[in-house]
């Protein structure tokens, strides 16, 4: 069985959604919670088309019902986890009728849902960016968490809690350190050993003992300077980051700014520096999916003009601040470096990367990497953590003024920004512009017709689109993408951030709609 929720599989990681079509039409169960009816609901044998930002209720009123009529895994909870009594009391208020008023939906799908969770085992569950794109991501990952230790469905192959990222090698990237709080391996900043391990193997002294800054925090620092260089790689960030016209101000007060890219995009307007480096198809190195699977990647042509490899560039700007790194490729730099300084993965070498890749934890050479987590109940820290959790609304809901909710994610035909895909003309000749779906019954009361240009304004700013009526979108939301320039949804979405991970809330603001 799956339970995917705040997902659109179909559209944002289509090849992972053929494999969970596939495996119903054998015979697999599927459950979607998402507000819109889209693709992959066709498949379901239940959708919980419940409100944007309500998905804590939801997973609380679940629990609600799995406690209330004792369909919990009581063996795996009392033997693998602590701290159920308190996640008991805290959904205890969360009745079905109480959940489903806050997420729009009738009690009886909560209720539906409780049992057809309970009734079938393992249950993977599945989330995106509808999770994780919230002023709440933090409570809602470990309200996700919750329901699965519950149901005891970690530590089980086809199981556990899988976060399907959104884009290509961000586990890769985590897994090197790339977060302010972390060295390589998920090794803590604080933590004085391992901050002495590095040091060591890179020749330095008094590494950082301090958390760094998530963007928001770097993108503010800018115009009052606390933020002076500002070296961003392989990211657009004046399309990507929420609430555009703040975003462009920002960066056009940076003291210095490099941009590290394949192509010239939106943000390098700003830049003072610009790299250009090798496209992955030009690079050797390795990915890493979801599945913590590290996967080698093969150059399939070479680079043109004076691109480089990232880890080239890297290192040459080092070299020429006067310090030597010894290693001469991806391989060397994993298998010297990474391998050496992080246990998890010190059993990966380069050359055991041949075929399906290795998945970590892999901690010696004999070692054949670990297929699933928490194996047997055994979690990271001894025993699965529950952690009680309260629902709050977005940090902004509709009003009289902004009367809808507007929704962002991504389409099918597209990638992100169309940095890469913007570039491929038959791309563009599939879907050549943004449009603003929206309800049949909201046009209808607006006296909008389809393909008609709209106008679509927040607190923040207003596009105009060409409106796309599809029952798939229900009424008073509106929902579009971040692939155009011109009516990108980020001019629109709120630059309001969970105070832990400082994730924006993309998924929920509020707008108008008016004929152009």
């Amino acid at each position: 069985m799956f339970l995917v929720i705040g997902s659109n599989m179909t559209e944002a990681h289509p090849v992972a959604a053929t494999y969970v079509k596939n495996a119903v039409m054998n015979g697999a169960r599927l459950i979607v919670v998402d507000p819109r009816r889209h693709k992959l609901v066709d498949f379901a044998e239940q959708h919980v088309p419940i409100r944007v930002g309500s998905d804590i209720a939801f997973l609380n009123g679940v629990m609600n019902v799995l406690i209330a009529e004792e369909l919990y895994d009581k063996k795996f909870v009392g033997s693998c986890t602590m701290g159920f009594d308190e996640v008991a009391a805290k959904v205890a208020e969360y009745p079905p009728e109480r959940a489903a008023d806050i997420c729009g939906i009738h009690p009886g799908m909560i209720i539906d849902a409780a049992w057809a969770l309970a009734s079938g085992k393992p249950v993977m569950l599945c989330y995106t960016l509808g999770i994780t794109e919230h002023t709440c991501v933090t409570n809602n990952v470990l309200s996700v968490a919750n329901l699965q230790m519950m149901l005891g469905n970690m530590g089980v192959e086809c199981g556990g809690v899988n976060p399907l990222r959104g884009q290509n090698n961000v586990q890769g990237a985590c897994d090197m350190g790339a977060l302010p709080n972390v060295l390589p391996g998920y090794q803590k900043v604080t933590d004085a050993a391992g901050r002495a391990r590095f040091e060591k193997a890179w020749g330095v002294e008094a590494l950082p003992d301090k958390v760094g800054l998530m963007i928001p925090r770097m993108m503010e620092g800018l115009p009052t300077k606390k933020v002076r260089g500002f070296y961003i790689f392989g990211e657009n960030l004046a399309n990507t980051e929420p609430n555009m016209t703040k975003v462009e101000h920002e960066l056009s007060q940076a003291e210095f700014l490099v941009c590290q890219d394949i192509f010239q995009t939106e943000t390098t307007r700003f830049a003072h520096v610009v790299l250009p480096a090798a496209a992955w198809s030009e690079n050797e190195g390795t990915f890493t999916n979801s599945e913590r699977r590290v996967s080698r990647v093969r150059t399939a042509s070479p680079a043109p003009g004076q691109a480089k490899p990232n880890w080239w560039i890297f290192r040459e700007i080092a070299r020429r601040m006067g310090h030597h790194w010894p290693s001469e490729s991806a391989g060397e730099i994993w298998d010297n470096e990474i391998s050496v300084l992080a246990p998890s993965l010190a059993g990966i070498k380069y050359h055991r990367l041949e075929g399906n890749g290795l998945q970590w934890p892999c901690t010696n050479e004999a070692h054949p990497g670990t297929c699933f987590l928490h194996s047997e109940g055994q979690f990271t820290c001894g025993l699965g953590v529950f952690t009680p959790v309260e629902w709050t609304p977005p940090a902004e809901v509709p009003d009289k003024e902004y009367p809808f909710v507007l929704s962002t994610g991504r389409r099918l035909t597209h990638y992100h920004t169309r940095t890469q895909t913007g570039r491929c003309e038959g791309l563009n000749d599939i879907l050549g512009e943004e449009t603003a779906d929206i309800s049949p019954l909201d046009a209808h009361d607006l006296s909008i017709v389809h393909g008609e240009m709209i106008r679509v304004r927040s607190r923040r700013g207003a596009v105009t689109v060409k409106a796309n009526i599809t029952p798939r979108v229900p009424k008073g939301m509106v929902w579009m993408a971040f692939h155009f320039r011109e009516a990108n949804a980020n001019w629109l979405t709120n630059d309001a951030f969970d105070p832990v991970t400082q994730t924006a809330e993309y998924k929920a603001c509020a707008v108008a709609i008016e004929k152009n």
